[in-house]
């Protein structure tokens, strides 16, 4: 069985976990109402995707 030697300093869990932070969703403006939506997504509050009524709301 492998036993830990050595204790592993707060810095260095810092660093080995410094990728793994969360990112805030990316937003963006739909054209038509102004509400901010996610990118490529069709409009929850109006039912726009590209200028064109996909879904009625």
């Amino acid at each position: 069985m492998v036993v830990g030697q050595r204790r592993t300093s707060k810095s260095r869990k810092g660093l080995r976990r410094s990728h793994l932070a969360l990112t805030a969703p990316t937003t963006t403006v739909c054209k038509k109402c102004g509400k901010p939506i996610e990118p490529h997504r069709v409009c929850k509050h109006c039912g726009y995707y590209k200028n064109k009524k996909v879904i009625s709301v």
